[in-house]
């Protein structure tokens, strides 16, 4: 009896250390950093801080570390046009994993379809409502 009580004790001690050795790797998923980045302006130099921001956000952090998406609305829409200015940029943040999303309400309004926009970015059908969403989702917000 005291064999197996020393064996059910060495049983469970191992198994409580392999749990607190996952609990690490479960709270480092965790704390992953967020953010959602807002541009609603056409101006490229704008874009292009924001850009600016998200790839240094990633040289920083670590882009496995941070979880970032762009939205696009109202006017900024234009960016991410098939031949905007910045569709090279547009194309090397969605290649370092930025989730680059564009209103479909504002592309409504402006009578703009998925042919006219850069085949890499992806779609909210509000772009307002998504920032808010991602907010309450604990990202931080910026708008540069």
């Amino acid at each position: 009896m005291k064999l197996t009580n020393t064996w059910m004790g060495a049983l469970l001690g191992a198994a409580l250390t392999m749990g607190a050795l996952t609990l690490p790797i479960a709270a480092q998923a965790a704390d992953k950093e967020k953010l959602v980045v807002q541009v609603s302006e056409a101006n490229p130099a704008t874009w292009n801080l924001a850009l600016n921001n998200i790839k240094n956000i990633q040289k920083d952090l670590g882009k496995d570390n941070v979880e970032l998406e762009l939205v696009a609305y109202g006017p900024g829409i234009a960016m991410l046009k098939a031949e905007s200015e910045v569709s090279n940029r547009i194309d090397e943040a969605v290649d370092s994993g930025v989730h680059v999303m564009a209103c479909e309400n504002t592309m409504h309004g402006q009578k703009l379809g998925k042919a006219d926009m850069n085949a890499r970015i992806g779609y909210v059908t509000s772009g307002v409502v998504e920032i808010l969403q991602r907010q309450e989702q604990g990202y931080a917000y910026l708008r540069p």
